[in-house]
Parts: C-alpha cells; sequence; structure tokens
C-alpha cells in the first residue's frame, strides 16, 4: 500500500448500530478504524466485511470482547503514522515531536478536522444513535505520497 493512493475509512461512536449508510461510505476504505464506543463486537465483524480492521476500546466499551482492545494504537499505513484512542483529553504524547500525520479521536460525537503543527486532528463524529441535534458521519483518510487528507462525510439518515 506504500505506492498510490490509500483510503482509510474512520468511524466512532456506533454504540452498537452498524448503519448501512456508514457500510456504504467506507466500502472503498483500505483500512478501516473504528475510535470506540463499538458497542458490541458484531459492529467489528461487519466493519471487518469491508476491510481489515484497527479497533480502540471506548469507554463504553465493556464485557471479555473489549477488554481485548487496547486503549489507544499506532497504526501505521502508506509510510504514515496514525494514532488512534477514543477520548482527546486523554492523549498522551506529543503528535508532532512523535511525527504523527494525524491523531484520530471520537468521544464527543462532533466530527471535527483540525490541524495543529503539521498535524491532522481527526474526529469523525457519531455513526451511531443520533443524539440531539448532532450529525450521523463517518470520515475519510486519504494518503498520497505520505501526504494526508481528511474528509468528514455526513449520513442523511
Amino acid at each position: 500500500m506504500a505506492s498510490g493512493k490509500t483510503s482509510v475509512g474512520v468511524i466512532s461512536d456506533t454504540h452498537g448500530l452498524l448503519r448501512a449508510e456508514a457500510c456504504a461510505a467506507l466500502c472503498d476504505s483500505d483500512l478501516i478504524i473504528h475510535a470506540g464506543d463499538i458497542g458490541k463486537s458484531e459492529v467489528l465483524e461487519g466493519l471487518r466485511r469491508i476491510a481489515p480492521v484497527v479497533a480502540v476500546r471506548g469507554n463504553n466499551d465493556k464485557g471479555a470482547w473489549a477488554r481485548a482492545l487496547p486503549d489507544n494504537e499506532i497504526v501505521e499505513i502508506a509510510d504514515v503514522f496514525l494514532y488512534v484512542l477514543h477520548d482527546l483529553a486523554e492523549l498522551d504524547l506529543d503528535p508532532a515531536a512523535e511525527k504523527l500525520k494525524a491523531v484520530i479521536a471520537g468521544h464527543s460525537h462532533r466530527p471535527k478536522i483540525e490541524e495543529r503543527a503539521g498535524v491532522i486532528y481527526l474526529n469523525p463524529g457519531s455513526a451511531g444513535p443520533r443524539r440531539f441535534k448532532l450529525p450521523v458521519a463517518v470520515a475519510r483518510l486519504r494518503i498520497v505520497a505520505r501526504e494526508v487528507e481528511a474528509e468528514v462525510v455526513e449520513l442523511f439518515v
């Protein structure tokens, strides 16, 4: 995957609901990252039918299946490093100093893309049950020649 374009699907806060619209939005992914609050193992199984999955445990992920998940993960894909955790408030390293291209976190249910010190901070929002008036969304990362672009994809459900 080091040459050409690599597509990473990013999803979070499914809380046990894997929507068909989310699967459709992630269908061309080379890898899917789930940033926690998965809800049940069947969500990960459904995502694995689309592409390989890297997932971290969220504060609502309980049970034996969830205990097997890490709290955070460094992902190497297409010659770049991404840091994945559920709650950005628990970030315990300096992403720029670690030469990370992106930090991916969920938890707030608010989709957001921000760049700080050359690092993309991405929250895909929540793809699970709608909360308040927040959008239902996923995100995509495109990696080309070690450059990373992020996009939030709102799901109209």
